[in-house]
């Protein structure tokens, strides 16, 4: 019962991540030690799940796909979109500074946290994190390519699976590339008012994308394994600057219902920021913030440290062997 409370509650972090632009659900799972059974679970479903069932039957069908790890959290992601999603508008409105400093002081400590998990770090793997700050640097830009499919019910599909995949990867925020494609306040509508066809639309992009960037998650990190957690490190530094709370959108693009599409942004000092605004920087608030998301992390980190792993059999093993065949 005590495993089941502790995979609710990552799955509620992981929801309320994943609600706000700018942070990841892959975050909260990595620092609180569930990612790589995540992403080997994840990559489970598919063929070879009929042939467990056909072994053993619902019972062999869920040890498959490890239902005891996957509900539960499932559950908390579930509860706490629905939840968060209401909430999200109105703090972003009212208090992005303090909202932002908050995030930020998750992901610096969470950098902090996946820095020290590789033990055989080697000067070449610098290439991997080189390359994983490249490409969270560039992604958003490139998002609004994506409002060029025109046809809405595609969108919300393709959209569904560059988000779902983003939110796999620590450090890359799926809502937030939701937000550069036009497409965040129109999913965020969809849940709040359960609309069962755009919800449906969206769904489906997400399945598309578990199914295949799981999979290949899964054979990067069983394969190269101190590599990719290097590529994921670059991915976590790489959203920083998105989170710095002082800054001014210089370039934007609209989107299909009229809303501000971010491209790029210019950072300020808190002292440059009131003077351009006018407006309180907020300073010791933000500053306080930051270091609540810090202490936060690095307590989810001994958590995350102080779990047990899951035993895997080798029966289970030999199956994920027989899967990748």
């Amino acid at each position: 019962m005590k495993r089941y409370l502790g995979l609710f509650l990552r799955g509620a972090g992981m929801g309320a991540a994943d609600a706000m632009p700018g942070v990841s659900g892959g975050t909260i799972a990595f620092i609180t030690g569930i990612y790589e059974e995540l992403i080997h679970s994840i990559k489970q479903f598919g063929p070879s799940a009929f042939g467990a069932w056909r072994r053993g039957g619902l019972s062999g069908l869920a040890v498959h796909l490890n239902l005891t790890f996957l509900l539960p959290l499932l559950a908390g992601i579930a509860l706490s979109l629905i939840s968060v999603a209401h909430l999200v508008g109105w703090l972003l409105d009212t208090h992005p500074l303090l909202l932002g400093g908050f995030f930020m002081g998750l992901v610096v400590a969470s950098a902090l946290v996946v820095s020290r998990h590789p033990s055989d770090w080697r000067w070449w793997h610098i290439l991997p994190l080189v390359a994983g700050l490249l490409m969270a640097y560039g992604l958003p830009s490139l998002m609004p390519l994506i409002t060029q499919i025109g046809n809405p019910a595609l969108l919300l599909v393709v959209g569904g699976a560059i988000a779902i995949s983003a939110m796999l990867l620590p450090g890359v925020s799926g809502s937030f590339l939701l937000l550069t494609m036009g497409l965040y306040g129109t999913v965020m509508q969809g849940v709040r008012s359960f609309d069962l066809v755009l919800i449906g639309l969206f769904g489906m992009g997400c399945l598309i994308g578990l199914f295949v960037f799981s999979r290949l998650l899964s054979w990067l990190l069983r394969h190269h394994h101190t590599a990719t957690l290097q590529l994921l490190l670059g991915f976590i530094v790489g959203s920083l600057p998105v989170l710095w709370p002082w800054k001014e959108l210089i370039r934007y693009q609209l989107g299909q219902e009229g809303q501000k599409i971010p491209l790029d942004y210019r950072y300020l000092t808190p002292g440059d920021y009131a003077l351009l605004t006018g407006d309180s920087p907020q300073l010791i608030g933000v500053l306080l913030l930051m270091l609540v998301g810090v202490v936060l992390v690095l307590g989810l980190g001994r958590l995350g440290d102080s779990a047990t792993a899951r035993p895997r059999s080798s029966n289970e093993s030999h199956r994920e062997e027989g899967s990748d065949a």
